[in-house]
């Protein structure tokens, strides 16, 4: 299994704080069922700046420390960036990583209670540029929660996105575990990581949503999941159905 949202690195972010935190993260992650995982932490998030060169020396490190421990976990890099207006910019200046640092996929995330009026703009410029933007936990934010349709615009007009394995199995609430299932019955989503920022030994969340997501939809969506996060640390193409509109169904009393 590979998981292409982490917060393993020790002490950059609000994830593993040392590295006995990140070799604890790393065998939870092997106990799941992991063999590959993405070190994704927090960049021009108001709080933390972690930028590519950094993170580059940090992954080394982490993976050498793994098999001085015989951990059998890969971990790769990658960041989770807070979207701005000059991030285009920052990939172009070697400041913004890309996930698996070869591939042309970056993570974009949004304020937690807004969608910057600039984006739809800013997701065309970075596909034109040939970077391929992957929305992250869009599930979790606010302005898609009011009005999901929002995430349908990115997504048509070639964005990606992934949702939280956590949101799947319901631990952010039923209302956000719903959401979480209208995108996907609206081919809105195209992958399911763990954001994973805990040692505690429920923090995966993968195996739970594996399972609830064969029982609601059978094996071939999860193994369509499982697929794309391959694709995505090959850089090759994302496998993608036609987005749907969200059918205005009642999420967040809203509708």
């Amino acid at each position: 299994m590979i998981d292409i949202h982490s917060h393993i690195l020790p002490g950059v972010d609000d994830g593993a704080q040392t590295m006995e935190d990140s070799i604890r993260m790393a065998e939870l992650a092997v106990d799941e069922g992991i063999t590959t995982i993405v070190a994704t932490p927090h960049h021009n998030n108001g709080q933390f700046e972690n930028y590519k060169n950094n993170i580059l020396i940090q992954v080394s490190e982490l993976n050498r420390r793994l098999k001085e421990r015989d951990i059998p976990l890969e971990v790769l890099p990658g960041q989770e960036t807070r979207l701005y207006d000059g991030m285009l910019e920052g990939l172009q200046n070697d400041e913004i990583l890309t996930i698996n640092k070869t591939s042309s996929y970056v993570f974009v995330e949004f304020p937690h209670d807004q969608v910057p009026h600039y984006t739809s703009t800013l997701l065309f410029n970075l596909q034109l540029e040939g970077y391929q933007p992957i929305i992250v936990h869009p599930e979790r934010n606010v302005r898609i929660q009011e009005n999901p349709n929002i995430l349908y615009s990115f997504i048509k007009n070639g964005a990606f996105s992934q949702i939280t394995a956590a949101s799947i199995a319901g631990n952010f609430g039923n209302d956000i575990k719903r959401l979480s299932h209208q995108f996907i019955d609206s081919n809105l989503t195209h992958l399911i990581a763990s954001d994973v920022h805990s040692t505690k030994r429920q923090s995966y969340q993968m195996k739970k949503a594996d399972n609830e997501i064969r029982k609601a939809y059978g094996n071939p969506v999860m193994e369509y999941f499982s697929e794309n996060a391959v694709y995505v640390i090959e850089g090759s193409n994302i496998t993608a159905d036609q987005p749907l509109r969200v059918k205005k169904k009642k999420v967040f009393g809203l509708f």
